[in-house]
């Protein structure tokens, strides 16, 4: 009986979880598209989205204003900021999870770095891969992704033998810096031309459209797909890698998967939206203190959370000095950096036994 009492109070915990993170993913949405230059009506918005997906809304004919707002300008805005931001958030959860440390995400771990090097390559030299046209951008960013974790991990392993969480991480935070520092130089000495690409660095989602939607929904469905079917491992490698072993997971199979998806996750984050930091560091440390380590909802939350705060941050970023715009990166940084240092100062805490 009270097995039954506490099976059915996890069941409702959960489903209490995904109700919250989906009202709070719509709320946002609806607030992406209406707050702006010119407001545009939540009831307009209601009639618009019934009118184009539902064909209901017959009798209402929408001012013509609005529709070029929403579904040109807002709405393809809005789309993108939800899967860069879903994207961020799941590749950083399943990093903590392998990895066994909430400090670790694609930004300290220097993916996103890597990330961007491809792409600013590609973009200056317009590179162009035969056969793949528009996803000539996304996959050398990918690649580029996963040759620097890679690069982080036999560095780390040279340093450390039994590849300490912390030596990883602050390789990668290394390995960051000095990509950083390689993108600005090439910046420095390649005159106006990548000077332009200075903003799309920092992190935006402006001006995008829906051609970059098509280039990063199907990398987010086929990583997320390969993480989300990593699940059950994710959870035995949370009580160490012997224990998982021993439990059947093949550990250095699915840490390459892990890797693979994340990176490729992350790769087309950044080919679409420029270097966007903290997502994946804050919002699986949120979802893990609200609703559990479970992997098995923590990464789909994580997803939902992190597409709402970065719709939320996008809109904060392009208000909050209306007409201008400030990067997106620029926000994130200002809330992830203060719960960076907040973690680290907990788990110091929690090691001295204070």
């Amino acid at each position: 009986m009270q097995n039954l009492f506490i099976r059915k109070y996890s069941i409702s915990k959960v489903l209490i979880a995904y109700f919250a993170a989906i009202i709070f993913l719509i709320a946002a949405i609806f607030a992406g598209i209406s707050i702006g230059a010119v407001r545009v009506p939540a009831g307009d918005i209601f009639y618009m989205m019934g009118g184009k997906f539902l064909s209901g809304s017959r009798g209402y004919e929408p001012d013509p204003m609005y529709l070029n707002i929403v579904f040109n300008i807002r709405l393809p805005r809005v789309v993108l900021a939800g899967l860069v931001g879903a994207s961020l958030a799941i590749a950083g959860a399943a990093f903590q999870g392998l990895l066994r440390n909430p400090l670790a995400d694609p930004y300290t771990l220097g993916v996103s770095s890597g990330a961007s090097v491809g792409a600013v390559f590609t973009l200056f030299y317009q590179l162009s891969l035969p056969g793949a046209g528009l996803y000539t951008l996304p996959l050398l960013s990918i690649l580029s992704a996963f040759v620097t974790i890679l690069i982080v991990i036999s560095f780390a392993r040279s340093v450390d033998r039994s590849m300490k969480v912390e030596t990883i991480i602050l390789t990668g935070i290394i390995f960051s810096s000095f990509l950083g520092a390689l993108i600005s130089l090439m910046i420095a000495l390649s005159g106006e031309e990548l000077r332009q690409i200075i903003g799309w660095l920092l992190g935006s989602v402006a001006m995008r459209g829906w051609s970059y939607v098509r280039i990063i929904l199907p990398f987010l469905l086929a990583g997320s797909m390969v993480l989300l079917l990593n699940t059950r491992e994710l959870n035995a490698i949370a009580f160490g890698e012997e224990r998982a072993q021993y439990l059947g997971v093949n550990v250095a199979a699915r840490k390459f998967a892990v890797l693979g998806a994340g990176s490729m996750i992350t790769g087309a984050a950044v080919a679409v939206s420029g270097t966007i930091g903290f997502v994946g560091l804050v919002i699986p440390h949120l979802a893990r203190l609200l609703w559990g380590p479970d992997h098995k909802h923590l990464l789909p939350l994580s997803m939902l959370v992190g597409a709402g705060f970065l719709i939320l941050t996008d809109l904060t970023a392009r208000t909050i000095i209306e007409p201008a715009e400030l990067p997106i990166g620029v926000i994130t940084a200002l809330i992830g950096a203060p719960v960076f240092a907040y973690i680290l100062l907990r788990r110091r805490k929690e090691r001295s036994g204070g």
